[in-house]
């Protein structure tokens, strides 16, 4: 009975083995290519021929900046720059990071982005899902004056006129309150709440003993980091990027943001602290190379921030748009 057994174990073996390595010889099966039209590929080529004069036009002036800003100051003033650098120089970014007016205004750069995307994160999350449950009662009637500001604002000097009554003028507030909230961005977080929280996950933690503020923290907010992070990176860039503000609120320059200090360099051509030039040729030679730098230096951290929330950016936008 045992050899039985035995021999009975040993034809399953063998021929389980004998099927895998069957399987193992048969070739996998060749995928069926499927022929473009003329009309298909003559479209793929002009796609293609678009995209690479977009990349071509974007790319050329940045590696003409960055080439100039390591290059000498006489070679960018003579306009023998174009897209290697010219006598190999560091003179540029040693003004950049030797002065302190451009390390003041660097860092409060980064004060406003970094205390102003988290303020309008929480303001817009704030609005944004109320406004997405269908209970709330009177959420169209708020959605529509929200959209109603997109459309109609009430101008620069009402605004300007606001601020100076709630004691914003000249304080870093000035750069963070007014503009703490973007209607795009609102009507963004709307949709992807409504496509991405089910009512069945509310409904539940309800069941559960649940608060709204418990539900928001523990469920919908680790379920919304790539509308976070999408949002988060247009608040950023636009808070980065923002001199117009400061130029209308700020007078102390203590609190002026890199790019009001790229402003008065580019556009007022002012000189700049610390540097110490004893003909204006040499003065003028470095301003122009300072630019340049001042550009790079400028552009570095949002780029650096981008990759890591660059997978996020996509799917949160197609979320929001597809299914909203």
């Amino acid at each position: 009975m045992v050899s039985v057994e035995t021999s009975d174990r040993s034809t399953v073996r063998a021929t389980g083995v004998s099927a895998l390595l069957t399987q193992r010889r048969r070739k996998p099966p060749r995928p069926v290519k499927i022929k473009e039209r003329g009309v298909d590929r003559l479209f793929m080529v002009g796609v293609y021929v678009l995209l690479t004069t977009f990349l071509v036009a974007v790319l050329v002036p940045l590696i003409y900046i960055v080439a100039s800003s390591f290059s000498d100051p006489r070679a960018v003033s003579a306009g023998r720059v174009m897209l290697w650098p010219v006598d190999f120089t560091l003179d540029g970014y040693t003004a950049v990071l030797g002065d302190p007016q451009i390390l003041t205004g660097f860092g409060n750069s980064l004060f406003y982005t970094g205390v102003g995307t988290a303020v309008s994160l929480v303001l817009t999350v704030a609005i944004a899902y109320p406004l997405s449950r269908k209970e709330f009662w009177g959420r169209g009637f708020l959605a529509a004056g929200i959209v109603f500001t997109m459309l109609f604002a009430g101008g620069l000097i009402p605004t300007y006129l606001v601020v100076q009554e709630l004691g914003l003028l000249n304080t870093r507030w000035a750069l963070i309150l007014p503009q703490a909230v973007g209607v795009w961005q609102t009507i963004l977080a709307m949709a992807f709440f409504r496509a991405s929280i089910p009512d069945e996950l509310y409904e539940a933690a309800q069941l559960d003993g649940s608060s709204d503020m418990r539900f928001l923290r523990s469920v919908v907010l680790p379920l919304s980091k790539p509308l976070l992070a999408v949002i988060g990176l247009m608040y950023a860039i636009t808070q980065w990027n923002s001199y117009f503000d400061a130029l209308l609120y700020i007078r102390d320059p203590d609190l002026y943001p890199l790019q009001l200090v790229l402003r008065n360099i580019l556009i007022l051509n002012q000189s700049v602290a610390g540097m110490d030039a004893a003909e204006m040729l040499r003065r003028q030679e470095l301003a122009d190379l300072l630019k340049y730098s001042l550009i790079v230096v400028a552009t570095v951290p949002v780029m650096l921030i981008y990759p890591f929330v660059a997978r996020y950016f996509t799917k949160g936008v197609m979320l929001g748009a597809v299914k909203g």
